[in-house]
């Protein structure tokens, strides 16, 4: 049997005006966890997509090797013949339909022409046990959290005799405790011989499991490390990935915020019609000009749903309280007041709410303040080219021109993108949640230097993140949520993770 399960030799795969993958040559021990970390662009989707078939052979050059046989995959269907699944960010469940729908979905249990349905079940059963995942099969999958979601994919890879599992990004939407049980059930599939492969931008989780590391720059394999010989430290990776070392992720600020006060939540209490609860009670906060305030608390704590109140209240919330800026109390119907009022809201969901993926660039970036370069109703056409590249080039967002679709962009691109849309509304104040989900570190580097320049420059920040390290290392003061409240206020200096999660849990 060969040692390396998979090995691709001088993968090169163009777009239109882009070299994707250049000659890259990547290999997998047989039974290790093998982490594939970049910056974002750099190639690592596109490589699993033509592994996976996605792109198909043809569409590439170079070679795949699996199994020690050369491949010639035309589609998904037949890497998964052969034992390879793909499991994406965008989980492929259907949320109407029930787990053991779901798992056995495309390669159904038959007896003669019809599905056999009772050996479904019982299957299903047999691969929710080996996930460790104790529901009941026929719960609906839309009435799972996302963690167990991303459990009932790997059962269903499993269901089809996996050899190799690809997880791209499987922990970018979990809380610490799913991503600590996803990270522990790879451990117990490898000791079970299954091979996988995970992308991720989370380097301590990447230290915690790989085997072996390969990173890849600007479509090139740059170099794989190996953990036995204590090559996978942060600093290897890091230095690899962007080409020079990154002493600080989090870029110190030589100045403090004014001790004027821009914008006050008192007593802010949001009841949700549809749940029939109040998932926010007598919030009282504050922000200073120059100031980045940090809202932490674990996910369902309430934090978004605090922004999205704030933000023109799309979600029609029943509301109390006074919201204050700048000593006038306001109150907004909708997002258009608030954006009047100097308020702009990054979404946490670039992609679904922050985006639109079919435009281009510089349709996204001029969306949010369309009247400044229209007259009567038309747009003004080279105002908008010119907006677009202003923006292009102060985020430094990577693309060919402003006419790429967003929607091919890399994940810190589309980002740059989105943060470029809302500081083209010229606000006084931004609401950041989750403001470095799913993107690298280079990008995030960028991202906080944006942010303290913002600062800099006058604009408050409220930035909501899951991430502690990155709340304590650019946060001037941090609000703790917890089930709809503010459990804690801290100072910089007296925040750390263990008082943050103390205060997460009250």
């Amino acid at each position: 049997m060969v040692e390396h399960i998979l090995e691709m030799r001088n993968i090169t795969k163009e777009f239109p005006g882009v070299k994707a993958l250049n000659n890259v040559n990547f290999k997998v021990k047989r039974g290790e966890i093998h982490c594939l970390v970049g910056e974002n662009g750099a190639g690592k989707s596109t490589l699993m997509k033509v592994l996976s078939g996605v792109y198909s052979h043809g569409e590439y050059t170079g070679d795949v090797i699996f199994n020690g046989e050369v491949q010639k995959f035309t589609s998904v269907r037949d890497s998964e013949k052969a034992g390879i699944a793909i499991i994406y960010q965008e989980l492929a469940l259907v949320p109407e339909m029930t787990v053991y729908e779901n798992i056995f979905l495309g390669h159904e249990i038959r007896r003669g022409a019809a599905i056999d349905w009772n050996e479904t079940i019982l299957q299903a059963g047999e691969m929710l046990k080996r996930v460790k995942l104790n529901v009941n099969p026929a719960v609906k999958i839309k009435d799972l959290g996302v963690g167990k979601q991303q459990l009932v994919e790997i059962a269903k890879a499993l269901s089809k005799d996996v050899k190799l599992l690809i997880l791209d990004e499987p922990t970018a939407a979990l809380n610490e405790d799913d991503s600590e049980n996803l990270l522990k059930l790879l451990k117990e599939l490898k000791a079970q011989g299954i091979t996988s492969i995970m992308i991720s931008h989370k380097l301590k989780e990447v230290i915690a499991i790989a085997d072996t590391v390969t990173v890849l720059r600007d479509g090139q394999t740059i170099c794989s490390l190996d953990a036995k010989k204590g090559e996978i430290t942060e600093n290897v990776i890091i230095k690899n990935m962007v080409g020079r070392e990154i002493d600080n992720i989090y870029p110190k600020r030589n100045f403090k915020p004014s001790n004027e006060t821009v914008f006050e939540l008192k007593n802010w209490s949001a009841y949700d019609p549809g749940l029939g609860r109040e998932i926010l009670k007598d919030i009282n906060l504050n922000v200073k000009k120059g100031e980045i305030v940090g809202i932490a608390g674990l996910m369902g704590a309430g934090r978004t749903e605090l922004a999205q109140s704030i933000f023109g209240n799309a979600a029609e919330y029943q509301l109390k309280g006074d919201l204050i800026i700048k000593g006038q109390k306001k109150v907004f119907k909708h997002p258009d007041d608030a954006i009047r009022a100097g308020i702009a809201y990054v979404t946490e969901d670039r992609k679904g709410n922050g985006l639109i993926l079919i435009d281009d660039i510089k349709q996204n970036i001029t969306l949010a303040n369309l009247k400044s370069i229209s007259k009567n109703g038309v747009i003004n056409q080279n105002e908008e080219i010119k907006v677009a590249n202003e923006y292009k080039a102060s985020l430094n967002i990577k693309a060919p021109g402003i006419e790429q679709k967003v929607g091919n962009l890399s994940g810190g691109n589309q980002q740059k993108v989105s943060l470029g849309k809302w500081l083209f509304a010229r606000p006084d104040i931004l609401i950041l949640d989750e403001p470095t989900r799913g993107i690298d570190v280079g990008a995030k580097y960028e991202i906080y230097t944006i942010m303290n320049e913002l600062v800099r420059q006058g604009m408050s920040i409220i930035m909501i993140s899951s991430e502690l390290p990155e709340v304590l290392g650019m946060s001037d003061r941090i609000y703790v949520v917890s089930e709809g409240r503010i459990t804690g206020e801290l100072s910089i200096e007296e925040a750390t993770q263990e008082r943050i999660m103390e205060l997460a849990t009250n």
